[in-house]
């Protein structure tokens, strides 16, 4: 009788992660950029992802769990499943973060896996390369100000992508209902960046009146954002999804998302606006993939007000956890576990 061969899985902790770079923007660019790609050639699987609420509809927006798998396809093929936890109020109940994750790649062949990893330093990651890879077809080119709204572990991920993606930026405001939360960030950044200046602002609107390119970093559950603040040529990265209201959808020059069907459920603000009969498929200019690839333009003028929508693919996580993991075995990082 044969002996079944044993299969050994690799394990990543977040500081194997740390050590491969994955605190730096460039691995999770390009892989986001390839996910992208991919997304918009169809060489992907990605099913609509659950949500796990423990308590319903009667809790807060940001409690949940999701599982989101996905096949990568192309020349490095790869499937997995990222699981996500989230509580809104870990950082002041629990001194945790807000969130928590593993990631999983299989081997598409067997589908045996052959990775787990800690998953929400790559998950915040690889949501900081969307708002970069946004900025760059859709931001005005050479833009200098940078407006970030909440001010956790989220904003202090997108704002270091941002400054060393983009050599011209020279001001960064943020706004945080907590201040302390906006000077602790601040205080990290300046000794980080100091070629940047840093600004702590008064309000949310203050923010958003001087920012060339808006990011929300918010577990906000209601819209706070009207069109009326934005200013011509305004790039927005709405990252946490309902910051802004709906008149910033209908108004707006260009509505970008990342994948359409994923958009439009959830009781998100474009499903809203679709059973209200204000926007539809139709009125998206593109998912960001079509830009990416060329088949729909980015930015056309410095007035175009431009909001990107990205509810976060699968695609993007396993992507960026595949460029992870190709560096760890290259480099012989991380634990070998038997399954």
């Amino acid at each position: 009788m044969n002996q079944v061969q044993e299969h050994e899985i690799l394990y990543l902790s977040k500081q194997h992660i740390v050590e491969l770079g994955g605190m730096h923007s460039a691995p999770y660019v390009a892989a986001v950029t390839r996910a992208f790609e991919l997304h918009a050639k169809g060489e992907f699987m990605q099913p609509l992802k659950p949500y796990l609420r423990v308590n319903g509809d009667a809790g807060h927006i940001a409690d949940r769990i999701i599982a989101m798998p996905a096949y990568v396809g192309g020349e490095v093929a790869v499937s997995g499943l990222k699981w996500i936890g989230s509580k809104h109020d870990n950082p002041a109940k629990r001194n945790k973060e807000r969130a928590s994750a593993l990631i999983i790649l299989n081997d598409p062949e067997s589908n045996y896996p052959i990775a787990v990893m800690e998953g929400s330093l790559i998950s915040g990651m690889r949501t900081a390369a969307v708002t970069v890879i946004g900025a760059k077809h859709l931001a005005k080119k050479d833009f200098g100000a940078v407006s970030v709204i909440g001010c956790g572990v989220i904003a202090k991920m997108q704002i270091t992508s941002l400054v060393e993606q983009f050599a011209a930026i020279h001001t960064v405001r943020l706004f945080d209902l907590n201040r302390e939360n906006a000077l602790r960030l601040v205080e990290e950044l300046r000794e980080q960046f100091k070629q940047v200046e840093f600004k702590v602002v008064e309000s949310a609107e203050q923010a958003v009146r001087q920012a060339e390119v808006l990011v929300t970093a918010t577990v906000a559950s209601a819209p706070y954002i009207p069109y009326e603040w934005l200013s011509k040529g305004t790039f927005i990265s709405n990252i946490s999804i309902m910051d802004v209201h709906k008149d910033v959808f209908v108004h707006a020059d260009k509505v970008v998302v990342d994948d359409w069907d994923q958009s439009n459920r959830e009781k998100k603000t474009i499903n809203q606006l679709v059973l209200e009969g204000k926007f539809s498929r139709e009125q998206l200019h593109a998912e960001m993939g079509e830009i990416v690839i060329g088949s729909k333009p980015g930015r056309e003028n410095d007035d175009e007000i431009i909001l990107l929508n990205p509810m976060g693919m699968a695609v993007e996580d396993i992507s960026s956890a595949a460029e992870i993991y190709a560096q760890a075995v290259k480099k012989g990082i991380g634990t070998r576990l038997c399954l």
